[in-house]
Parts: structure tokens; sequence; C-alpha cells
């Protein structure tokens, strides 16, 4: 039950525990605007008891969507995010922990990893844009980044993407739920502290649904699985395998559209963050940091990049998704040299068919050697 602290802020601590493994506090609270905020933290003496006091009026969403006959794909009209905060300098970023005198969206002086309501969602306002947009913050350090995050951070970051897809695939209306992380000023992020999102999808978003579509397709010719047959390609190939572990792989696929584009595969096949269990996720924390300091070091330069969670539709439906669905990690970049960009132009933009200029092989091999 709810409990009230001064001021109207309502804070429910509580601790949960995933597979076996450590303790994880998990606090709830309210932002004065109405939106949920959780703070997931590895301590459980982590007290979080802030109120925010900012006066913010109750946000008001007003997307819809509207669908695409020739395409078959949904659009979100979301014109109210076209006011959402635009790379604000380190002394007014809203992801920042609150100081005196500075008020921001995380009303505690400190914190591990805290999830809010995104204030400019892509969804809601009304029964046909049903969803819910929210931010992950990894770190309460405006300076840092997901690689440079310990392996107790990353790992408590994995169990919270769990977390959140559980949660938001129970709510009413969602059909997938999509983890993902836009990092640097070259790929489009709009504020530069470390985070990521998470989208819960009123539909099954295009690219989930296209390869899922192939999935089916494969099963009625082999009976076989399309994406444990991938990753069983790629290992025994091994000339695009970056790092392989006990439990995932990572490997550069063969078809590789992006110039620098590697994909993380749990050996064990499973449709969703949390299927994962307590040693798959130690695992994962570790191998992930170590390919984001090789993909840094691939151009001695910090590397843009975004990072998307692939997973199975939120419930099950009549077509067996969820029992075809692989869980896997997409990371990739636009960067195809030092100082130049692959720009999504004329053939991809308005063919949707990709050229890539970099030979896959050849990007694992430096990322081997990184």
């Amino acid at each position: 039950m709810w409990g009230c602290s001064p001021g109207g802020a309502r804070i429910r601590p509580w601790s949960v525990r995933w597979d076996g493994g450590d303790a994880v506090k998990r606090t709830e609270g309210v932002l004065s605007d109405g939106r949920r905020i959780i703070w997931f933290d590895e301590s459980d003496d982590a007290v979080r008891d802030g109120i925010d006091r900012r006066p913010l009026p109750r946000v008001a969403l007003a997307s819809q969507l509207r669908f695409d006959p020739l395409l078959g794909e949904w659009t979100a009209i979301a014109t109210h995010r076209q006011d959402r905060t635009f790379l604000p300098s380190a002394a007014e970023c809203p992801l920042c922990p609150t100081i005196p005198g500075r008020h921001t969206e995380i009303p505690t002086p400190d914190y591990d990893v805290v999830v809010f309501e995104n204030r400019f969602s892509a969804f809601g306002g009304g029964p046909d844009a049903r969803g819910r947009c929210e931010i992950v913050c990894f770190t309460s350090d405006h300076s840092s980044s997901f690689g440079a995050l310990t392996p107790a951070r990353a790992r408590l970051v994995v169990d919270v993407w769990a977390d959140r897809t559980a949660q938001l695939g129970e709510l009413p209306g969602v059909r997938h739920v999509f983890p993902f992380e836009n990092r640097g000023a070259d790929i489009g992020v709009t504020l530069h502290h470390p985070h990521g999102q998470i989208y819960a999808y009123p539909y099954v978003s295009p690219l989930p649904a296209r390869m899922l579509a192939m999935a089916r397709t494969h099963a009625a010719a082999t009976g076989r699985n399309l994406f444990a047959d991938v990753l069983a390609a790629e290992r025994e190939a091994g000339e695009r395998v970056v790092l392989a572990g006990r439990y995932w792989t990572a490997f550069v696929p063969r078809a590789a559209r992006w110039p620098v584009e590697v994909h993380l595969y749990p050996h064990r096949r499973m449709p969703d963050l949390p299927a994962l269990r307590y040693a798959e996720r130690d695992e994962f924390a570790e191998l992930y940091l170590d390919l984001l300091g090789r993909l840094d070091a691939l151009y001695d330069d910090p590397l843009p990049y975004v990072a998307a969670w692939q997973q199975a539709p939120a419930r099950p439906d009549s077509d067996g998704d969820r029992d075809l669905s692989h869980l896997h990690l997409r990371v990739f970049s636009i960067r195809r040299a030092p100082g130049k960009l692959k720009y999504l132009a004329g053939s991809e933009s308005g063919a949707g068919a990709f050229i890539n200029d970099v030979l896959p092989e050849a990007v694992a091999q430096r990322l081997r050697t990184a």
C-alpha cells in the first residue's frame, strides 16, 4: 500500500530478488505531475525518500496512431514532443540528481539506477495510442557512460530491463516492450547524461514483426528455429565471432546493414529478458562491457551507437510468436571510418535497401584485436 511522505510524494520501498541473486532494493514514488518514478539500488541501505517540489502541470499527452495501408505499419503522431528538452548544459541536465538550488527529474541527491515515465512520451493520450515510454538512468554521474559502469552496476541495469519488461508487458494494450540506448550526438541524442529508454508499443513494431514472419516461414520449411540456426551457423563459422562465453556469443552478422554491427545472443533460446537466469545476467554484464570497450577502441574515440533489445511480443497469441522468438541485443553504429558517418540517403531511406561500405569479417577481426 502506498505511504505518504510530507509534501504528498508517495513512496513505496521493497526489495526484490531474481533467480537466487542478491537482493535489489526497489523504491517507487510519484513525481509532482503524477508520473511514476522507481529507484533501483544495489544496497538495501539506500534511502530514496526525496520529494519532487517542482510546480509541474499534469502531463497532457496528445499522441495518435495512424496506419499506413501501403506499408502495413503504424506511425505515432506526437506533436507535443517538439517541446522536449534539447541538449542542455551539464548544469541544467534534468537526469542528474537534485541538489540545493537545482531540481531535476530525480528528487534525491544520488542514485544507482532510476526509471521514470517520459514527460514527452511518444504514446498515450487516447485509446488509439496506448503504451508507455520510460527513461532509464544508468548512473548519477553525468560524465560517465554505460561502458564505464562497474560489472555490478551493469548487472543491475539488466535486472531493471527485466523488471520493466515484465511490468510493462502486463499493461492493457501493450504488445511489444523495447529497451534501447542511443549513445552519442551523431546518433541524435538530446540528453548527454548516460541513459536509455524503454518503449512499450501498442503494436508489434516492424523489425521484430518481420523477423517473426521469417521465423514462421523457416519453421514451416525446416521444423527448426531460425534464430537458433543463425546463432549455430555463426558459432561454427567463427570468422565473425567477436566474443564468446559460456552463455553468450557476440558476432558481426554476415549481412550486416551497418558499418559497425554486433549481435549478442544467449546460447539458451528464451523469449525475453525476464527469462534470463542469474548466471546468464552475470556473464552478459561482463561480456557487454568488454564489447563496449572494444567498440570505443575501434576508432580511438567514443563510438556513437544504438543498442536495441529484440524480444518476443508481450503476451502469447495464436501465432505462437513467443515460442519462435529468441532474445538478443543488436548494437550498431553509423560511423564507417574516423570522422565519417553512414547516412541513410536515397537507397536506404527511399527504397529501404541497405548498402554497407564495410566488410563484416573485417569489422569482426578489428574488434577481436581492439
